[in-house]
């Protein structure tokens, strides 16, 4: 059946049979993201259970979903989808005390360094928090599973206010103009990134590249792919905190 008809006839009759033929369609899209965020997340999170997250987003998408806003369900339900994820793993706060810890005294090294008027680098940081290089480049990569959290629910936040559009602006015009002001200053800090850096964060984040994508593109490791992405993040956080109090 017609995508346009089946959702023509699931939004007046709201049949069950219908929704089962939308959740089978549509389900491909909740295996591919929760496919990217696996990668991330390691061995923390079973695929499996990010499907069954996922799904979660995808039923509360096809309940809210009005086709005629003439937004596509892929796009509106990518955002539910990845949202549903995220919401889920950060209930089940897997990421260690230990990891957490550390990854504040990272993140404030970095704040001190630039209040100093310096560039942050790798040497200079592993110095302020006490380990060698080699230590601060492993624990980059483990911090990244946890660190994706918050910059995909700053990102999906504001991405769902530009798809809401006039309508947000309308009900809710000082939520709109903040956010939109959020937007500039994130577009600022990660063109202020390194050209690595900014790299990850574009291609992952904008272009939906996995993480093996991603090191194929820029002929690195995918682990250094992790340490660069957590390393991105540690910076536009600590720029973006002053903002997002």
């Amino acid at each position: 059946m017609d995508e346009a008809v089946l959702w023509e006839k699931y939004s007046k009759t709201k049949d069950p049979k219908i929704k089962e033929q939308l959740i089978l369609r549509y389900m491909p899209l909740v295996k591919l993201i929760a496919g990217r965020m696996a990668m991330y997340f390691g061995g923390n999170v079973e695929y499996e259970d990010l499907v069954s997250y996922g799904s979660i987003g995808l039923l509360d998408a096809i309940e809210k979903y009005d086709s005629r806003k003439g937004v596509k369900f892929e796009t509106y339900a990518y955002t539910r989808i990845k949202g549903a994820i995220i919401d889920c793993v950060r209930s089940q706060d897997w990421v260690p005390r230990s990891i957490r810890q550390k990854a504040k005294e990272i993140e404030k090294a970095y704040i001190d360094i630039e209040k100093e008027g310096k560039i942050p680098t790798d040497e200079e940081v592993a110095k302020r928090v006490g380990l060698s290089l080699l230590e601060l480049q492993k624990l980059q990569e483990k911090i990244s599973s946890g660190m994706i959290l918050s910059l995909e629910g700053f990102l999906d936040q504001n991405y769902e206010t530009r798809i809401g559009g006039l309508e947000d602006f309308v009900s809710r015009p000082e939520v709109f103009v903040e956010n939109e002001e959020l937007k500039e200053v994130l577009r600022q800090e990660i063109d202020n990134l390194s050209e690595n850096e900014r790299m990850v964060i574009i291609l992952y984040y904008f272009e939906d590249l996995s993480i093996k994508e991603i090191a194929q593109i820029l002929g690195v490791s995918e682990s250094r792919v992790s340490q660069l992405h957590t390393r991105a993040l540690l910076k536009l956080r600590s720029r973006l905190e002053k903002y997002i109090k």
